[in-house]
C-alpha cells in the first residue's frame, strides 16, 4: 500500500514507523526539513520538505498513485485543505484528517455538512479520543491503563504490582491452576523499563507493571486477585475546563451512574463557557495548583482527580497536590513521553498520552479490513490487535499450541460466536473467530502475516 503522511511530528512519525515496518511504501511530508530528515534517517520512508496542502508538494510525494493520505499536521486548516486537494486533484481513495477545533468538528459531523463539501473519510479528534481515554481510566480506578475490546466483552488493564499483592512471586503457570475459572491472561510485563511478553514460568514481582486481558464479567474478581480495591466513583474533580475537561464532565453528567463533579478552570472565558454548557456540574474559576481552591472543590473527599489542562507540568503538579490533600486517585494528561518515568516517583496513579490515543485511533482506521481495533501501548512499544481469522490464515484450523507465534506475541482472548473464551493450548482457532493479540512492535508484521490482513486495509 502506498501512503502519504502529512506532518512529521510525534503522531506522523509513529504512524510512519508502524506502516514502514509493515513494508508499505510511505512518504512523509512536512514544512520543517529537520523533521523530514529525522523521519528519513530513522525510518525506511521517503521524505518531502514543503507545505502539505500545496498540489505540487503532494504531487512530488506521489499522491497521484497513493492509496491513502493521512493529514496529521498541527494545523486543522492545512489538514482539511490537504484532503480536499488529495480528493479533487489526485483522486486519492482514502483520506484521514486530524482535527482539533470543536467548531470544525460540529460542522463536519452535522447532517448539513456532506462529504461532497469536505471529502474526509475519517476524522480523528485528539480531544474526543483523550476524553474517551479519561473516562476509561475513571471507570477502572485501580488500573493505570484500560481499553475495551470484543464489543465491550473484554478489556485490557494495566496494573501495578504492589508489595502486598497476593500473587507476587508466583509463576504464571501456577496462577492458571489456582484460578482455573478466571477468564484472564497476563499478556505483558514491564520490568525496569523493559516491556516483554511473559512465558508460563515467569513470575510477577513488586514494582512490575503488568497488562492483563480479562473478560468484563471477571474484571472485579481479577482486580481483587491482583490486590486492587474496587472503588465506586461518586465524586470527581476535573482540573482544566477546556475541550477535554468539558467533554469528560458532560459524559459524567449524562452517564448511567451519578458522579458529583466539580471543574476548576484558570481561564475566565473557558470557565464561563463550561458553566453555561454544564447543567449539574459546579465550575470554579481559578488555578488548579491553588491549595485553597482545591479544598473548596472538596479534593479530600473526591474519589478521583483528573488533571487535563494544556500544560504537562501543571497537570503533574496538580495531581501531586490532589494526592497530598487526600485524593486516592490522580490522573494526569501528559504530552511529553519523557515525563512519564516521573509518574511513579511522584505518586501519580495514571496518565493519558494524547499521541498514543491518536496513533491508536488512526491505526484502527488504517487496518480497516479484518482488523477491528488496534491499541498502542507505551511509546509504540507494543500493540493489542483485535482481528477476525480468515479461512486463508495459517492460524485457521490449528490449536493455539500449534501456532508458531514469535516470542513477543500472546493471545489474550478468543471470541467464538457470542462467547469470549480464555485461550488455552488446546483451544482450536477457526475461520471467523475473533482473536485479541498482544504483540511487541517488532513482531506486528508477523502477526499480520498470520492473520492474512496486511493487504486488506480498506
Amino acid at each position: 500500500m502506498k501512503v502519504v503522511i502529512c506532518g512529521a511530528g510525534q503522531v506522523g512519525w509513529q504512524i510512519a514507523r508502524h506502516l514502514a515496518g509493515e513494508r508499505n511504501d510511505v512518504t512523509v511530508v512536512d514544512n520543517n526539513p529537520e523533521l523530514v530528515r529525522r523521519a528519513t534517517d530513522t525510518l525506511d520512508v521517503q521524505g518531502i520538505a514543503g507545505f502539505a496542502s500545496y498540489p505540487d508538494v503532494l504531487d512530488r510525494a506521489g499522491a497521484r498513485d497513493a492509496d491513502m493520505i493521512i493529514a496529521a499536521t498541527h494545523s486543522d486548516e492545512v489538514n482539511m485543505v490537504t484532503c480536499q486537494v488529495a480528493h479533487s486533484v489526485f483522486a486519492v481513495p482514502r483520506k484521514i484528517a486530524r482535527l482539533r477545533s470543536q467548531s470544525y468538528l460540529d460542522a463536519i459531523y452535522s447532517d448539513l455538512y456532506r462529504r461532497d463539501h469536505m471529502p474526509i473519510d475519517v476524522v480523528i479528534s485528539p480531544e474526543k479520543e483523550v476524553a474517551a481515554a479519561a473516562l476509561q481510566r475513571l471507570s477502572a480506578p485501580a488500573a493505570f491503563d484500560t481499553e475495551s475490546f470484543l464489543d465491550d466483552q473484554a478489556q485490557l488493564m494495566g496494573l501495578t504490582i504492589d508489595d502486598d499483592c497476593p500473587i507476587v512471586n508466583t509463576p504464571l503457570r501456577q496462577l492458571t491452576d489456582l484460578f482455573s475459572t478466571l477468564r484472564s491472561v497476563v499478556v505483558g510485563i514491564r520490568r525496569e523499563g523493559t516491556l516483554f511478553a511473559p512465558e508460563a514460568g515467569d513470575q510477577l514481582f513488586a514494582g512490575d507493571a503488568c497488562y492483563i486481558v480479562v473478560h468484563n464479567d471477571d474484571a472485579r474478581r481479577a482486580l481483587e486477585i491482583f490486590g486492587k480495591s474496587v472503588r465506586k466513583q461518586e465524586r470527581a474533580v476535573i482540573i482544566g475546563g477546556g475541550n477535554v475537561g468539558l467533554a469528560v464532565a458532560q459524559a459524567l453528567e449524562n452517564g448511567p451512574t451519578r458522579v458529583r463533579t466539580k471543574v476548576i478552570e484558570r481561564s475566565r472565558k473557558c470557565a464561563e463557557h463550561a458553566a453555561e454548557v454544564l447543567e449539574r456540574t459546579i465550575v470554579l474559576h481559578g488555578d488548579g495548583l491553588d491549595a485553597g481552591l482545591l479544598n473548596e472543590a472538596g479534593i479530600s473527599r473526591a474519589d478521583a482527580a483528573l488533571c487535563v489542562t494544556d500544560d504537562d507540568k501543571t497537570n503533574m503538579l496538580s495531581a501531586v497536590r490532589a494526592k497530598a490533600a487526600g485524593c486516592p486517585m490522580a490522573i494526569a494528561l501528559i504530552n511529553d513521553p519523557t515525563l512519564v518515568p516521573l509518574m511513579e516517583p511522584l505518586g501519580i496513579d495514571a496518565y493519558i498520552n494524547p499521541r498514543a490515543t491518536t496513533v491508536s485511533s488512526i491505526l484502527r482506521h488504517i487496518r480497516h479490513g479484518r482488523v477491528s481495533a488496534v491499541y498502542s501501548i507505551g511509546d509504540a512499544e507494543a500493540e493489542v490487535i483485535e482481528a477476525e481469522v480468515l479461512s486463508t490464515s495459517p492460524m485457521a484450523g490449528q490449536s493455539i499450541r500449534e501456532i508458531d507465534f514469535p516470542e513477543g506475541v500472546l493471545i489474550g482472548a478468543v471470541r467464538k460466536g457470542d462467547k469470549v473464551l480464555k485461550p488455552t493450548g488446546g483451544l482450536r482457532i477457526e475461520d471467523g473467530d475473533r482473536v485479541l493479540i498482544f504483540a511487541l512492535s517488532g513482531d506486528v508484521p508477523e502477526v499480520e502475516r498470520l492473520l492474512q490482513v496486511s493487504i486488506d486495509f480498506f
